[in-house]
Formats: C-alpha cells, sequence, structure tokens
C-alpha cells in the first residue's frame, strides 16, 4: 500500500497549524508542521513534501523568500499560500514567486483540503492533457504536450496553473466560462469558495499574452471568455 501524501505546514500561529493539520489528517493526508520560513526550507529540502502550505507572514524568512528560493532550486512541490491582507499585491507577487494558489485568512479548512487535494491531482490532470493535440489560434500556438506557448514563434514563460487556465479557456474559445465552471475545470476545485484566485491568474495571463492574437475578456457579472 503506497505512502498516503505529506503536507508542510507552514504558519508561526500554532492554532492555524493544529486546524489546518487536523483536517488535512481527516482527508488522509501525513502532515508535518513548522513555525518559520527557514525551518520551512529544511523540511521541504529533507522530507520533499508532496505539497505545501505557506504562510506569508513569518519569522525568519517570510513566505514568499521561501517559495521563491524554492523555485529557484527547481523544487516544483504544489504551494498554497496563506495571506491575510486581501489585496492584490501579496497575491500577484507570490504568484509571480511560483505559488500555484492562494487563501485569504480566516479561511473555511474544508475549503483549504480542498484546494491541497486539487493541486495534489495537478499531475493527472498533466497527464491527461498531454496527449492533445497543439492548437494554433492566430499568432499563438498552444502545445499541451510540451506544455509550451509561442506567440510569433516566441516562447511564453507561464507557470504550470496558468497553462492550464489559458488550456481550458482555448477549449472553449468564444463561450463564456464562469469563475466556479474555471476553478472545476482548471484547478480540479470539487469544492468552490474563493474565486478570487481565478482573477488574479487572468491578470497574470492577459500580461504575458501581450502581442498575442488571443483576448480574454471580462463578462462582467458571468467570468471570462478566450476570443481571438
Amino acid at each position: 500500500m503506497s505512502e498516503q501524501p505529506l503536507v508542510l505546514v507552514v504558519d508561526d500561529e500554532p492554532h492555524i497549524t493544529e486546524l489546518v493539520g487536523l483536517y488535512l489528517k481527516r482527508a488522509g493526508y501525513r502532515v508535518h508542521a513548522v513555525g518559520d520560513g527557514a525551518a520551512a526550507l529544511q523540511a521541504a529540502a529533507s522530507l520533499h513534501p508532496d505539497a505545501l502550505v505557506l504562510d506569508i507572514m513569518l519569522p525568519k524568512l517570510d513566505g514568499l523568500e521561501v517559495c521563491r528560493r524554492l523555485r529557484a532550486a527547481g523544487d516544483p512541490v504544489p504551494v498554497l499560500m496563506l495571506t491575510a491582507r486581501d489585496d492584490d499585491y501579496d497575491k500577484i507577487l507570490g504568484l509571480e514567486l511560483g505559488a500555484d494558489d492562494y487563501l485569504t485568512k480566516p479561511f473555511n479548512p474544508r475549503e483549504l483540503v480542498a484546494r491541497v487535494k486539487a493541486l495534489l491531482r495537478r499531475r493527472d490532470r498533466f497527464n491527461a492533457t498531454a496527449t492533445a493535440h497543439p492548437l494554433h489560434l492566430g499568432n499563438t500556438l498552444i502545445d499541451p504536450a510540451a506544455r509550451e506557448v509561442r506567440v510569433d514563434g516566441k516562447t511564453v514563460p507561464l507557470r504550470a496553473q496558468e497553462f492550464e487556465l489559458l488550456w481550458v479557456l482555448a477549449q472553449h474559445r468564444g463561450m463564456v466560462l464562469t469563475r466556479e465552471q474555471l476553478l472545476r475545470l482548471a484547478w480540479g476545485y470539487d469544492y468552490v469558495g474563493q474565486t478570487r484566485t481565478v482573477d488574479v491568474h487572468v491578470a497574470q495571463l492577459r500580461r504575458k499574452l501581450t502581442g498575442s492574437d488571443l483576448r480574454i475578456e471580462t463578462v462582467v457579472g458571468v467570468g471570462y471568455k478566450l476570443v481571438f
């Protein structure tokens, strides 16, 4: 029998690590908790966790720096970032540094578990899309096997979740998808709570696709659609 996935929880508030650990263990995961950024890097290097729940505000090294160092070292561990501030600065910076998703405190523990589950299912979604054929849309090539996007022949560096979102939008081009639909299709969520993650990823995609014929349009009160 294979060992259950290990989730590294990093927060300097004991009641948070206890609560998160309780819900993750109930969901069948192993949990290791630490309280500062330096310990997080040590634990990630020695334990090789399957997912990381990472608070931004930490002693010694903050969560943003922990994420940056993990990605600089080539560690692909899925990262769910926790932020106490409900503004886009921390969220966008965290995503730019390599976080896969975020939750704003206070959060519903069931939603946190659902998001961790979704991150751990990401590998299965990668394998499913790898057999699909590339899409040529205007001056843009989306290749699911290579997980590459090219605009006028030049590679556009997208993170894993950004590619997933673009691929889903491209497959449903011209159709309006709600944030909830995008969370299910691109993130694999079976529990929908905060949907702001979609908005932040769309903003990132728009910035990175400058020069592409593709446009992600906002349909006010509904969601997004890809047109070209």
